[in-house]
């Protein structure tokens, strides 16, 4: 039987593990064979927090973390393939979508970085890896980001149905596939999980709110909820695309100083609710009404999916899983969905999302040999 067998590696902005899936190509549409998270050891995770923050001694650290990355990245991709039954030598190459440590695609020399050395992920592996898909598109100008709107269009477009695709992960970002000739869309929103993943491991020690649970015992504040919305990057036109570089931590304390008597539960729903207005503000601007699918992390939480239904009444929401891709894992799929791109010498961007001047063939190639 005919095969084409890629792997997706995907660590993002939330950092709250190592995505890995096994996918067959070989009749277009992509088939999952097998998928393994891996978490991030805490001092790995630590190193990389520190990372995306200046400091002193970066080149340094960036070396070695670059190399721990890549080192982590393989042996997730090792533990996959032993679950899969599926020989080594039959799978092309892994798309590895790296770690990102910095995204500032808007300065005058806009640049974005993501480490996870590809070269140490093909010695641990002894597949080739497709890496360094985000470079080629800043530097025909564009923002780098979000890749995934094409493999969205490619997999979840259906004629004459207004869709968007959302994925929620540490940022959040959105695909507006109109269903006619009309383009195909997409941009980041802004927070996704990233602040309320925040908040409780500073508040609770706890690594996410599991299904919301925490923020439902709180009262939105909407002094607070407006304060945190009036942020210029809301008011952007697209392309547009966003990280940690705005939305962190430091970022989050200097907007509460005012608000330092709320209860802590009563910031975690506020928190909640700036990545639901934030992303439904947006859809609504793109169509009054339509499917939305989300996928990513925030797809499991329950509050969350409640609230954003009730801001868009003019939307049927679901998940990509009834689609037929497993929320959980889309992103990680389009890994090696641009891995099977590169492969092929076929382009990867839409210029639309992204402002790219032009399509592009995205990635290089680090060979096993």
């Amino acid at each position: 039987m005919k095969t084409a067998y890629y792997i997706g590696l995907m660590s993002g902005t939330s950092m709250d593990g190592v995505d890995a899936v096994l996918v067959d190509f070989a009749d277009g549409q992509p088939r999952l064979i097998a998928s393994h998270s891996e978490m991030i050891p805490a001092h790995l995770l630590k190193g990389l927090q520190r990372l995306c923050q200046s400091d002193s001694d970066e080149i340094n650290r960036l070396g070695r973390l670059d190399r721990s990355v890549g080192q982590l990245f393989g042996t997730t991709v090792n533990r996959l393939i032993e679950m899969s039954g599926v020989a080594r030598e039959d799978i092309i190459a892994i798309g590895s979508h790296g770690q990102t440590v910095r995204h500032m695609p808007n300065l005058e020399m806009g640049f974005t970085l993501q480490i996870g050395d590809p070269n140490t992920i093909s010695v641990e592996t002894g597949i080739d890896v497709i890496a360094d898909f985000r470079r080629k598109d800043i530097a025909l100008g564009g923002q780098g980001a979000p890749l995934v709107p094409a493999f969205h269009q490619q997999i979840f477009a259906a004629a004459g149905r207004q869709r968007v695709i959302l994925n929620i992960g540490g940022i959040a970002n959105v695909t507006y596939l109109p269903g006619d000739s009309d383009q195909v869309l997409g941009f980041d929103t802004g927070p996704g999980n990233t602040l309320i993943d925040g908040w409780i491991q500073q508040v609770k020690n706890e690594a996410f709110d599991f299904d919301g649970q925490w923020a439902e015992s709180g009262k939105t504040d909407d002094g607070l909820l407006q304060h945190l919305l009036s942020h210029p990057y809301f008011a952007l036109d697209y392309p547009k695309s966003t990280g940690r570089e705005l939305f962190n931590q430091a970022w989050l304390e200097q907007q509460m100083a005012p608000y330092a008597n709320l209860d802590e539960e009563d910031i975690q729903s506020t928190l909640l609710d700036l990545t639901c207005h934030s992303i439904a503000n947006d859809i609504n601007k793109l169509s009054p009404r339509g499917e939305l699918f989300v996928c990513g992390g925030g797809a499991l939480n329950k509050t969350l999916m409640q609230r954003l239904t009730a801001l868009l009444p003019g939307y049927q929401v679901q998940t990509t899983s009834v689609l037929g891709i497993d929320a959980k894992w889309v992103e990680a799929i389009a890994f090696a969905w641009l891995a099977m791109r590169h492969h092929l010498g076929l382009p990867a961007n839409l210029p639309a999302v992204t402002g790219a001047s032009r399509p592009a063939v995205l990635g290089g190639r680090f060979s096993a040999k």
